[in-house]
């Protein structure tokens, strides 16, 4: 294990470690009270569905004339305050990995407005697949330039998509919209850091976010569309790996309720590996049902288990 010396140094008073958050919190309250709430105001209006270009706050955002000094007045301060206390926690949520970093600067409902720096030395090939998630995403470029590939995706048969590439390049001040069920977006090249102010809303609904493989289209993932499913769906393969009997009852009653496809198969397959007795139940009755959209998947399973378990048909309701 390394041991810097000089950061441990730094820890041992937290003195001057409670003087930076007091620095960094005072530095946002200030920039959010120079614009005082119209940015959540206009975000949450957004996460309804109004068109950004109506919303004051953010129509100036994406206009051609924005200079972005708004963002550059709050980075500086937190820059400076960095400086002389680099152990400092930035009080906005905030990412850093290969080569883009994130700020998110605003949230409110399910819409953010956020920062975005990508590092064209660290930009790596693109990937053999290509994502489609359930957001709605306007880009404003504030610096650098970039040259990107938009990709869009046509349905033409089950879990198969035709896709299509255009080329274009981004430049400061150069705005662009995409929606994220038909349109992903890759970078092929940076010069030298491209600098984003990313205004994104998820759509309503319970979509999933689908992975298809760039060659021939074919759907090689799918994951739940929203974090809330995606926490679910983990706790209930935890409970089900845990073998806690207790869930099943629960999991059954989630499986016939109203949900995410996904989220409702995940807890049809736990509770029928605790309780095949209740998960049999839960698996007819949602069979029996031609409104489900898991109908057919759960129709399929029930004919296999009653083939390779015959005594399971007797299983009480």
């Amino acid at each position: 294990m390394e041991v810097r010396f000089e950061l441990a140094a730094l820890t041992r008073d937290l003195v001057p470690l409670r003087r930076a958050q007091a620095c960094l919190a005072a530095a946002l309250a200030e920039w959010r009270e120079a614009r005082g709430d119209a940015w959540e105001r206009a975000l949450a209006a957004f996460a309804q569905g109004a068109d950004p270009r109506d919303l004051p706050p953010l129509a100036k955002i994406l206009a051609p004339d924005f200079d972005g000094a708004p963002i550059a007045a709050l980075v500086t301060s937190i820059a400076a305050i960095l400086a002389e206390n680099p152990l400092g926690l930035v009080p906005l949520r905030h990412h850093c990995d290969d080569g883009m970093a994130s700020l998110v600067l605003a949230r409110a409902g399910g819409a953010s407005l956020s920062l975005q720096a990508l590092d064209g030395s660290a930009l790596a090939p693109p990937p053999p697949t290509i994502s489609f998630a359930p957001t709605e995403t306007w880009d404003r470029v504030l610096a650098g330039h970039a040259d990107v590939e938009t990709i869009a995706a046509m349905p033409v048969g089950p879990d198969l998509v035709a896709l299509t590439a255009q080329r274009s390049r981004l430049a400061p001040g150069a705005v662009c919209c995409r929606d994220g069920r038909t349109e992903a977006q890759t970078y092929l090249a940076i010069d030298p850091v491209l600098v984003v102010l990313r205004l994104q809303r998820r759509h309503p609904g319970a979509l999933p976010t689908l992975e298809y493989r760039r060659a021939d289209g074919v759907l090689v993932h799918r994951a739940a569309g929203n974090p809330r499913d995606s926490r679910f769906e983990l706790v209930a393969a935890l409970l089900g790996a845990m073998e806690r009997g207790d869930a099943a009852p629960t999991l059954a009653a989630i499986a016939r309720e109203g949900g995410t496809a996904s989220m409702r198969w995940q807890a049809l397959r736990q509770a029928l590996a605790l309780d095949s007795a209740r998960g049999f139940a839960a698996l007819t009755d949602i069979a029996a049902d031609p409104d489900d959209a898991l109908a057919a998947p759960a129709g399929a399973l029930l004919a296999q288990l009653r083939v390779l378990h015959p005594e399971l048909a007797a299983c009480p309701a």
